[in-house]
């Protein structure tokens, strides 16, 4: 029987939260495959069912070869991750996203392992052209090419979910990897300016983890092979995001591969899209952390 279920990237922002929630609503043994770049040993949880392994997606195979008659299932959340970024550390977001996901699929269909895959709005928008804004969009919507391959090749089983700019513990707060809600709070922390991104009316949907990983866990339970969004029903600027937290707005120069929207329109896919919407409240967020913050 299948007792295992495995997370790559599960030291990291997404997937510890994903592993916190199948701890309670699962009895399965899990498995983390983590290279640790972005991932934090603060992130683990202690549990006897769950075993921590440093390791390269890139060698799964090699990884997990004496329990892949026992996996069940693999969320693949271990990807190079940040847009801007992806310019200035190509060949490591080519590595991750292109041979490392590559090596996650064959090891998943050859050993009859169901997937579930976190794909990102930034491939869907501007009528499928927002793909080719980055090394990072463009390597996300080529492996959603190679799904859909597999799919019609050899009847591959996985479930996708677009995630959109998600927030909420454990998120990464500082560095070059940091998120935007994690960059405001540490600058709140720290009484300086928000820095703002020039022009600031880009807009997004900030999506709380929870709500994040309660919808990955619904597409596993739901096994259908299909394609989920989760995001907010509100878009907000980057702008309007920093000035709820009621501090002082630095902008700075615009950067390559902005996108202005993150809605789910215009998609150019040949699956159909399942939307969920999350029930946490970005201002509501802000609001209580700040609140507790408060210098």
């Amino acid at each position: 029987m299948k007792k295992i279920i495995v997370i790559t990237g599960g030291a990291g922002f997404v997937g510890s939260n994903m592993i916190s929630l199948l701890l309670v609503k699962t009895k399965y043994s899990i498995i983390s495959i983590d290279n640790y770049s972005t991932g934090s040993i603060k992130n683990h949880i202690i549990d006897k069912r769950i075993k921590y392994i440093k390791s390269d997606t890139k060698n799964i195979g090699k990884t997990l070869n004496k329990y892949k008659k026992k996996i069940h299932s693999l969320f693949h959340f271990g990807e190079f991750s940040r847009i801007y970024q992806s310019f200035l550390k190509m060949n490591e977001c080519i590595n991750s996203n292109s041979v490392g996901s590559n090596e996650v699929f064959n090891f998943c269909l050859q050993n009859k392992i169901k997937l579930i895959y976190s794909a990102t709005s930034a491939t869907v928008g501007n009528k499928g052209n927002d793909k080719n804004l980055s090394p990072y969009a463009f390597s996300k919507a080529k492996n959603l090419e190679m799904l859909d391959n597999l799919k019609n090749w050899f009847n591959f089983k996985f479930e996708v979910i677009y995630f959109y700019n998600v927030y909420g513990p454990n998120q990464i707060g500082l560095g070059n990897m940091a998120t935007v809600i994690g960059i405001f709070e540490n600058q709140f922390k720290k009484n300086v300016p928000l820095t703002v991104v020039k022009p600031g009316t880009q807009t997004r949907r900030f999506t709380h983890i929870n709500d994040t990983v309660e919808t990955c866990y619904y597409a596993w339970k739901q096994n259908k092979c299909r394609h989920y969004s989760i995001s907010n029903k509100k878009s907000f600027s980057i702008l309007q995001v920093a000035q709820m937290f009621d501090s002082n707005v630095k902008l700075l120069p615009q950067r390559r591969g902005e996108r202005y929207a993150s809605a789910l329109t215009n998609m150019n896919l040949s699956n159909k899209v399942f939307k969920r919407f999350g029930k946490i409240e970005l201002k509501e967020y802000i609001k209580n952390f700040t609140k507790i913050n408060k210098n």
